[in-house]
């Protein structure tokens, strides 16, 4: 039978959860990236679809599988997994092994190639991470956030029944079921919607329906476009956040501030209001 072998030279090794700023600097130095996937809890860019923000071939080690692995037996399985390696990129936090024995300035003890260890990578003052990031998110600090991803944060997921509530009482809206990423802070968004290979200027709407069912939902009104067909998946970009949740007392000052939202996230994402 015979063995198929890579020709891959240089590795960025890691978990990129977020592909930001920092990430790219190191998968910029490589040919490659080997990400380890560890699977557990919301993440800002779960599994494959770190490649939505990535040129390069990709690598997953499912750390579960990985994690018995001592420090110079990971080594040895990237050595295994890409024979001409020669030169590995990590972050200076980069832990890897059992019990996180090694580290990025031990990686040299057990790789015998080149190791280039990229320094902290700060913007405004605050370090970019990945934990930072969703921090900020979850803040309602948008703008910061995506600042330290390098684009406008997004998620994708299937479209589904809603209440039904917005086309007959206020604005068509297309739900949606999100699964895996981590939410921003509830509250209203000027955004883009990404179906079928176009992207529609848009008012997001994530949280619970105070004033209606108290039920919790991801919702998206296409600014101009009255009837849309859904695709089978949806992406969302949240580019500002506009304001945060809250109930209002009557159907007709919630329709009320649904029309002052579509006009500012008009003029936030610089279309024409509608």
């Amino acid at each position: 039978m015979a063995i198929i072998r890579n020709n891959i030279r240089s590795i960025a090794v890691g978990s990129f959860d977020g592909m930001h700023v920092a990430h790219r600097e190191l998968i910029a130095l490589a040919e490659a990236v080997a990400v380890i996937e560890r699977g557990r809890g919301p993440r800002l860019t779960p599994g494959y679809k770190r490649s939505f923000y990535c040129d390069k071939p990709l690598s997953f080690y499912l750390f579960e599988k990985i994690r018995h692995l001592s420090a110079p037996e990971f080594v040895a399985k990237l050595r295994e997994d890409f024979p001409l390696l020669e030169k590995i990129v990590v972050g200076y936090d980069f832990r890897f092994g059992k019990d996180r024995q090694g580290s990025a300035r031990t990686l040299e003890k057990y790789f015998d190639g080149e190791v280039v260890v990229i320094s902290e990578v700060a913007i405004e003052g605050l370090p970019v991470h990945a934990r930072t990031i969703r921090e900020l998110l979850a803040a309602g600090e948008l703008e910061r956030a995506n600042r330290l991803l390098g684009r406008d944060y997004a998620v994708d997921g299937e479209p589904i029944r809603g209440q039904g509530l917005g086309r007959r009482e206020f604005v068509p809206t297309i739900n949606l079921a999100v699964e895996e990423y981590q939410l921003p802070a509830e509250g209203v968004y000027a955004g883009h919607t990404i179906l079928e290979g176009r992207r529609y200027p848009s008012v997001i709407f994530l949280g619970h329906r105070r004033t209606t069912d108290g039920g919790f939902a991801l919702e998206t009104h296409l600014l101009g476009v009255k009837e849309i067909r859904p695709s089978a998946r949806i992406f969302l970009e949240f580019v500002r956040y506009l304001r945060s949740n809250r109930n209002f007392e009557s159907f007709e000052a919630l329709r009320d501030q649904i029309a002052a939202d579509i006009a500012e996230a008009a003029g936030a994402l610089g279309v024409e209001s509608v």
